[in-house]
């Protein structure tokens, strides 16, 4: 499934087969909460912004409009037409986010549905079962998501409670895929290493599921309170213990910066809300850093948001007058920031396996991981 084409010093180019079509890590996966681009973005439009793969959430489309609904439609690629690989996140991001309304016990998590308030029960069993539902690609096992900093004894009661689920969500999902009705037989799994900051119990948590031969791993639990500092520590620490021929995932990560010292520490697969999220609000990302879109030096500016992209809304409108979309309060304003972050986080992950292939990753990493961070003043 997963084959390893090259390395430069720790970063990685690889290839991902999967039944649904192949794509080329490092990745960016675009994140589709509910089945949707916040900001009017639909499949069709994705496909022109180098999509590899979109990422949808088990919790969000449990509620509505519900799994049931969605298989009976023959699943979330059909039912938002797109035809490239999914991945699902398991709903226990949401026991993380959801913190103010959610228990958790041994056999699952207790909520309190976010819009009616009422009750609802999601375990590793419920979890495989919505994603095997779906449909989708890959399914994530069902973790809980710690906040950093957490005590230590918490994080580790935490922490065994998430193997033995991992182990309830693998031998789920292999009796969901042996089912005659199952739409996607070949779904894979993913099991997500936790352990807050504390190296030692990242260490063994990962040698502990890393033993169980699964399709993928991610690292979860980070970019949730700590530092950047540490999450490139708690990377360091786990990636020698992750195994070779398998995709890694760092989960929610991050800014363009975060991205390209995440693959120069072995990562292969992000996803992030952020390029969607600040661009709604007029926070742009060029190669001369992030723009701020709403600032007056834009309001005669006749340049695209960035000379050097080709993306469909540089090719088409001017800094002018999206800034003028924004202050009008026009929905199209985010719709093209939208368009064009999506299309700079692709193009990005793009440029970094070009450069893994030419064997320049370090010279790309010493020029952009600074400059992407920087506030751009107009110029």
């Amino acid at each position: 499934m997963f084959t390893l084409l090259k390395k430069e010093n720790n970063a990685r180019l690889g290839k991902m087969e999967t039944v649904h079509g192949t794509y080329f890590t490092p990745c960016f996966m675009n994140v589709g909460t509910s089945a949707a681009i916040k900001g009017g973005i639909s499949s069709v439009d994705l496909r022109g912004l180098k999509t590899q793969v979109e990422l949808c959430n088990t919790y969000h489309l449990h509620l509505r409009p519900g799994d049931h609904i969605i298989k009976q439609l023959g699943g979330i690629r059909r039912f938002m037409n797109w035809d490239a690989p999914v991945l699902t996140d398991s709903g226990g991001f949401q026991v993380f986010s959801l913190a103010k309304l959610r228990k958790i016990k041994e056999e699952g998590v207790y909520f309190a549905s976010h819009i009616d308030g009422r009750r609802i029960f999601m375990g590793p069993e419920e979890s495989m079962q919505i994603q095997s539902n779906l449909g989708s690609t890959i399914a994530m096992a069902f973790d809980e998501c710690i906040e950093n900093p957490s005590p230590r004894d918490y994080v580790k009661a935490s922490v065994e409670r998430t193997s033995r689920w991992l182990v309830r969500c693998r031998d789920e999902m292999k009796r969901l895929n042996s089912l005659p009705d199952t739409i996607n037989k070949e779904q894979m799994l993913f099991g997500i290493n936790q352990g807050s900051v504390y190296d030692d119990i990242r260490i063994e948590h990962m040698k502990e599921i890393a033993s169980l031969d699964l399709d993928g791993y991610a690292i979860g639990g980070l970019a949730v309170g700590e530092s950047t500092e540490e999450m490139y520590r708690i990377i360091e620490a786990v990636e020698p213990f992750m195994p070779a021929d398998k995709p890694r995932y760092l989960m929610g990560v991050g800014t363009p910066s975060n991205i390209i010292e995440a693959v120069a520490r072995g990562v292969d697969m992000f996803d992030c809300v952020m390029p969607s999220r600040n661009a709604r609000h007029a926070t742009v990302f060029t190669w001369s850093g992030v723009m701020h879109l709403g600032n007056k030096c834009y309001e005669t500016d006749p340049r695209p948001i960035d000379e050097e992209c080709d993306c469909p809304t540089c090719r088409s409108f001017t800094r002018a007058y999206i800034r003028h979309l924004f202050k009008a309060n026009e929905q199209l304003a985010g719709r093209l920031a939208v368009q064009h972050n999506l299309y700079f986080y692709n193009t990005l992950a793009e440029r970094i396996r070009s450069s893994i292939e030419e064997g320049s990753f370090g010279e790309f990493r010493k020029k952009y991981t600074e400059l992407l961070s920087r506030r751009t003043k107009g110029e």
